[in-house]
């Protein structure tokens, strides 16, 4: 069994920081692409940035140049520095996570983090 926790969501005002953490614990074999997600109300999950194991990272062009996502193997955590946030950033944060334990690979979700960008 697999789970992903993660921490670090609240309330930001618009242009300042915050730190998403996301960890993974269980019985991993190995980890492969670890991302964010985020759904704000109404809307479709989307891809806010994906790191491979090889450290490769992809970003959609809304939070390019503003969010920065990193891993750190030996603790299988995936971290996403969000900086300069605006107001649209605000939404459920949600960490995948591609991963082989003894019975298969098989992509799992954390539970979700708010996160509200506001004055």
């Amino acid at each position: 069994q697999v789970q992903l926790v993660e921490s670090g969501g609240g309330l930001v005002q618009p242009g300042g920081s915050l730190r998403l953490s996301c960890a993974a614990s269980g019985s991993i074999r190995s980890m492969y692409t670890m991302g964010w997600y985020r759904q704000a109300p109404g809307k479709q999950r989307e891809l806010v940035a994906a790191i491979t194991s090889g450290g490769s990272t992809n970003y959609p062009d809304s939070v390019k140049g503003r969010f920065t996502i990193s891993r750190d193997n030996a603790k299988n955590t995936v971290y996403l520095q969000m900086n300069s946030p605006k107001p649209e950033d605000t939404a459920v944060y949600y960490c995948n996570a591609d991963i082989r334990t003894v019975v298969g690979r098989t992509s799992y979700w954390g539970q979700g983090t708010q996160v509200t960008v506001s004055s």
